[in-house]
């Protein structure tokens, strides 16, 4: 069996899948349409909307299966992502890439794939959209444009997903998507009993830049702050726009002298990036950190109340 190899992109390839906010959500009928129509056009049992995690390809939809996810390394569709044109199989028993695979020896026993890898518009694939039969099949040039057409509406679909989660001035979270991602990392932290930290941070006197200088220089603030954000935390940490000049950071596996350590770093940094502008005005920031322990974890909404009292206290002692 011939295990896929990763992309060269692959930090950038998961970070965009991680920020569609996709993973691990509910069943959804516009994408269950996609792989519904794909099932009955090309008369197989099992269609599905797969997504190339990490470690494993988690089945956005998923008709035929009775599984939501399987390793990547047996996966057929970590293979199609790895290029821009169809990945297709006619007969995975007689292929030595296959044979031995244990999707292939036994259930559900693959014999024809067919993968069109689904972009975000930069060249980084996310998964497929594929159709599986456990009988050797041909596919023609129609069928090949027919799966082309229903792959580029799953595309759609994935792009309106992470415009959903995405925040349109800054381009990091928003809200919505920080919930989400910070849900899934508070559930993986919980489980490698590990502890977590949440950090609520407010940008000080941003009334003030919006009065003084326009609403236009206050958007670039913010987005300021969205990029020293994005260049100075962990790949670990989760970071978005809350909602206004709040921004909030989640912080995997650490503690309250870690979180606080971190934050206090990252203030150094934007003490440095206000040397090197030199701005009208000074970026700053308030901010609070709630932090769970091992034993006693704490919802995500326990600590963004308990960080967000903590910025409030911070931000009127300076005043």
């Amino acid at each position: 069996m011939l295990s896929p190899i990763k992309p060269n992109d692959e930090a950038q390839r998961l970070k965009k899948l991680q920020d569609t906010g996709v993973l691990d959500t509910e069943d959804e009928e516009r994408f269950d349409r996609i792989t519904r129509l794909a099932k009955r056009l090309f008369d197989v049992p099992i269609a599905l909307v797969s997504l190339i995690d990490d470690d494993r390809q988690w089945f956005k939809s998923c008709f035929g299966l009775n599984v939501r996810q399987t390793p990547r390394d047996i996966s057929f569709c970590g293979h199609a992502i790895l290029g821009d044109q169809p990945f297709v199989v006619k007969d995975a028993s007689l292929d030595p890439r296959f044979a031995d695979n244990p999707l292939v020896a036994g259930e559900p026993h693959i014999r024809f794939y067919a993968g069109y890898p689904l972009s975000l518009g930069d060249g980084s694939n996310m998964g497929t959209l594929c159709v599986i039969d456990d009988k050797p099949r041909r596919f023609s040039d129609e069928d090949l444009r027919f799966l082309k057409d229903l792959a580029l509406l799953a595309e759609s679909e994935l792009s309106s997903a992470q415009t959903a989660y995405t925040d349109d001035l800054t381009g990091i979270s928003n809200r919505r998507g920080f919930m989400q991602l910070a849900s899934r990392a508070v559930q993986h932290c919980q489980r490698m009993n590990s502890p977590y930290s949440l950090a609520f941070i407010d940008l000080n006197d941003f009334k003030i830049i919006n009065d003084t200088y326009g609403h236009s220089e206050g958007d670039i603030a913010l987005r300021h702050m969205a990029n020293l954000l994005r260049a100075n935390m962990r790949e670990s940490d989760v970071f978005a726009r809350f909602g206004g000049d709040e921004f909030v950071v989640f912080l995997s596996g650490a503690g309250r002298e870690a979180a606080e350590q971190a934050l206090d770093r990252f203030a150094g940094v934007v003490e440095r990036f206000n040397q090197i502008n030199r701005h009208t005005y000074p970026i700053s920031f308030s901010y609070g950190v709630a932090t769970s322990s091992m034993s006693t974890p704490r919802s995500l909404d326990d600590l963004l109340d308990e960080a967000d009292t903590k910025m409030y206290q911070q931000k009127n002692a300076k005043m």
